[in-house]
């Protein structure tokens, strides 16, 4: 799964979970919600546990919940649970090194991925998943 998907998938299992409150989801509910495999979303599910924003019960009547209140998490930390890879995507071989444009695109685009990534960084810092949470229910009507 991309990084960008499975941090749409991870805000998506964290509104689920938030809107349920205390009642625990199993990965096969969420699932259902999300349109994919549990398996994606137990994956997602353990990454946010390590990042101690879920809770596992288990059991029969078992499942995840939010360890926390919605207000007191950010869009950032749930980005940072799931992220695998922290690094700037540049290219996969080194450009020719004789080229001019090959000698120099490697450090511009790495400085200018640096800036985009500091803003992101901000903006989901800044963003609580009870925003989302609000802004799914007035778009639900």
């Amino acid at each position: 799964m991309s990084k960008n998907c499975r941090f749409a998938v991870a805000v998506h299992v964290a509104s689920v979970l938030a809107l349920n409150g205390e009642a625990p989801c199993t990965s096969e509910w969420i699932a259902g919600s999300v349109n994919t495999n549990p398996v994606v979303i137990r994956r997602i599910l353990s990454a946010l546990a390590k990042a101690g924003l879920v809770t596992s019960i288990r059991g029969s009547a078992g499942g995840s919940v939010l360890a926390r209140r919605p207000e007191t998490i950010t869009l950032l930390e749930i980005a940072q649970a799931v992220d695998e890879d922290g690094g700037p995507a540049l290219h996969h071989q080194k450009p020719n090194p004789l080229c001019t444009v090959g000698r120099g695109i490697q450090p511009v685009l790495a400085g200018i991925i640096q800036r985009a990534e500091a803003a992101r960084e901000a903006v989901l810092g800044q963003t609580l998943l009870s925003e989302v949470i609000h802004a799914i229910q007035v778009e639900a009507g």
